[in-house]
């Protein structure tokens, strides 16, 4: 972060001095965006700060005061204690009211470490949250403005909730999260189980959960996945997924990376290198020794990132299924109106994924061919004959999906076989150096 005495704030750090210049020679001018910068930095704009009037602004900004149908109140105390950060000062062009505007760069600290980036993202844009919202009140025919946390609390699907210190399929039933498809009793105890928002972890009875606890978790299930994801296949545990640090409101918090688009112009040795790692980490979550079969149902540009050490990332979980191998999963069958209600389509869409055993072998691999890899290997490279023209053939195989499981499997192999020998053993690449310099592995 900064390298001498400095003012940090809530939105970033400045020397001391420019601060004190800003003040005295820009007094009287103070723009709104400005102003809503203050409240957040440092509590006012007024020299005897007052405190209330940041706490509502954070609160709001938050979304705490929609809690709890929000996501989790976990790393709040990070937020007031100023350990999280934004990166750069909220400006009138940072887009701070932006109804499109759903994540920011930042930095996080704690006791064990120093600052390093992280990524604070709202579950939805705050454009959809305020669709959301009136959607909810509009079910219990309030207008446009009610009590969210208590027209929720109502419904039947939460009281089933309330009664019941299982989670079970049937309480799940018609949410459009991409990994609740398909839900296995097996899926949903390691949701519980590995649910930290809550004080007591590990088991998968909720009688330890409260009422606001439950209705966090289903709020969360409704609305964005990702969370969970992050916290059921932690990156500690090997899993392709960033470090989750939890949730304040209807903002989460997970380790910052580097966008893989930034990456595409990048020489043909680490563009080979992204595209093998991927390849390896579709492969490896369809086949782990849980037996969850994981899937991509969407896949986007935005979806992987890297880290400065080479390696890569599943930034965006939200669109990811699960099915598991072990239990198996119940028959599609047609919802009936009970399954449909206002938790049904919070996400701003009420698009169901298509049933579990519509799912191909190679759905994610011919997703990840055709919207990601294509932009990595590209027909230049072919021409200045540094991409053998077999590579160009295999991802043309793996991007088609009339090809038969068969064929597309063999390219992948081909096309992972070709892009080894091309990956340098280098310092760069830290995530397996000096490791590739003794094993033919890497």
């Amino acid at each position: 972060m900064c390298s001498c005495k400095v003012w940090r704030g809530f939105g970033g750090c400045h020397y001391g001095a420019v601060i004190l210049e800003f003040f005295t020679g820009m007094a009287g001018i103070w723009s709104e965006a400005w102003t809503l910068y203050l409240i957040l930095a440092f509590g006012s704009t007024d020299p005897s700060p007052a405190p209330q009037e940041a706490l509502d602004f954070r609160r709001v900004f938050l979304g705490l005061d929609k809690c709890n149908a929000c996501t989790g109140t976990s790393i709040c105390k990070k937020f007031f204690k100023d350990e999280i950060r934004f990166e750069r000062w909220l400006t009138a062009q940072s887009n701070l009211s932006s109804a499109d505007v759903r994540s920011y760069e930042g930095n996080y600290t704690d006791s064990t470490a120093g600052w390093r980036p992280v990524v604070l993202s709202y579950v939805m844009s705050p454009h959809l949250h305020q669709i959301s919202d009136n959607s909810i009140c509009a079910s219990a025919g309030k207008g446009k403005s009610c009590s969210i946390e208590a027209v929720l609390r109502a419904t039947s699907r939460f009281q089933s909730w309330v009664r019941s210190n299982l989670l079970l399929p049937s309480m799940v039933k018609g949410l459009v999260t991409p990994m609740l498809r398909c839900p296995s009793q097996r899926l949903l105890d390691r949701i519980v189980r590995r649910y930290f928002e809550v004080t007591d972890v590990g088991s998968v009875q909720m009688k330890h959960f409260s009422e606001k606890d439950k209705l966090r978790l289903l709020y969360t299930l409704a609305v964005n996945q990702q969370p969970l994801i992050l916290q059921m296949f932690p990156g500690t545990e090997g899993w392709p997924f960033l470090r989750y640090h939890g949730s304040c409101g209807r903002m989460m918090v997970w380790a910052g990376s580097k966008p893989l688009r930034s990456l595409f112009s990048s020489p043909l040795e680490r563009r080979a290198d992204i595209a093998y790692q991927l390849l390896h980490i579709t492969q490896s979550l369809s086949s782990n020794s849980l037996q969850f079969s994981l899937f991509y149902t969407k896949v986007s540009k935005d979806m992987f990132g890297a880290l400065d050490d080479g390696r890569v990332f599943i930034v965006d979980a939200s669109t990811i299924g699960i099915i598991d191998l072990q239990e198996g999963y119940p028959p599609d069958e047609d919802l009936i109106p009970e399954h449909l209600d206002v938790f049904s389509c919070l996400s701003g869409s009420c698009e169901r994924s298509p049933p579990c055993e519509t799912v191909r072998a190679t759905q994610s691999f011919n997703l990840l061919c055709k919207h990601v890899i294509n932009n990595l290997l590209v027909p230049n490279d072919v021409q200045s004959g540094h991409l053998p023209k077999e590579a160009v053939s295999a991802l043309v195989i793996c991007a088609d999906q009339s090809q038969s499981d068969q064929r597309i499997i063999a390219a992948i192999q081909t096309l992972k076989g070709i892009l080894q020998t091309l990956r340098p053993c280098s310092t760069l690449y830290g995530y397996r150096y000096p490791e590739c310099l003794y094993s033919d592995k890497f």
